[in-house]
């Protein structure tokens, strides 16, 4: 993290400590993270598959509603139905496989395996996926996920001081 705000932000976002130290590599308009990095072994040693975690509130529940209505069954048809697309989405996945392997190092106990979202093939997250475009990655999912639910215009913070603002939702 940048600092102590940013790990309270993030904190207050996902509502429970975080487990590792990780590095926000995505902010929305209003200066607050949307996307951090995780390491791929979390400090008590335990591997973590998702290199990019989602942790803007309005994202995640726009993504949440995606996914509620088939959205991670409507991308595996896609990538059925489009081998152009299905080789975009191998390629992401192995992207995020050989970034995550080449920021692990050996530990205690296994290393975390698989492409985006921890998943070998096809699509386990919507979330995970928008979260790797977020960052920067080439991801054809994300960037699908990314077109549907931007932009993200909070009119206020979703977080003040160390707590999700229980009136951000009424101003998104």
């Amino acid at each position: 993290m940048t600092g102590a705000d940013d790990r309270k932000v993030v904190e207050a976002q996902i509502g429970r400590p975080l487990r590792a130290d990780s590095e926000v590599v995505s902010r929305c308009h209003l200066g607050l993270p949307v996307v951090v990095r995780v390491p791929p072994l979390l400090d008590d040693g335990t591997p973590f598959p998702t290199l990019y975690w989602l942790t803007c509130p309005l994202a995640a529940t726009r993504i949440g509603r995606l996914e509620g209505t088939g959205g991670v069954r409507r991308m595996d048809s896609k990538a059925e139905a489009d081998p152009d697309f299905a080789q975009a989405l191998r390629d992401a996945h192995e992207s995020y496989r050989a970034e995550r392997a080449a920021a692990a190092s050996d530990g205690p106990g296994p290393l975390p395996s698989g492409g985006v979202g921890g998943s070998a093939a096809g699509v386990k997250c919507l979330h995970a996926h928008y979260a790797h475009t977020r960052s920067g990655g080439d991801n054809p999912v994300g960037a699908l996920v990314e077109a549907w639910i931007e932009p993200l215009d909070c009119e206020g913070a979703c977080v003040t001081g160390d707590r999700l603002d229980p009136n951000w939702a009424r101003r998104a």
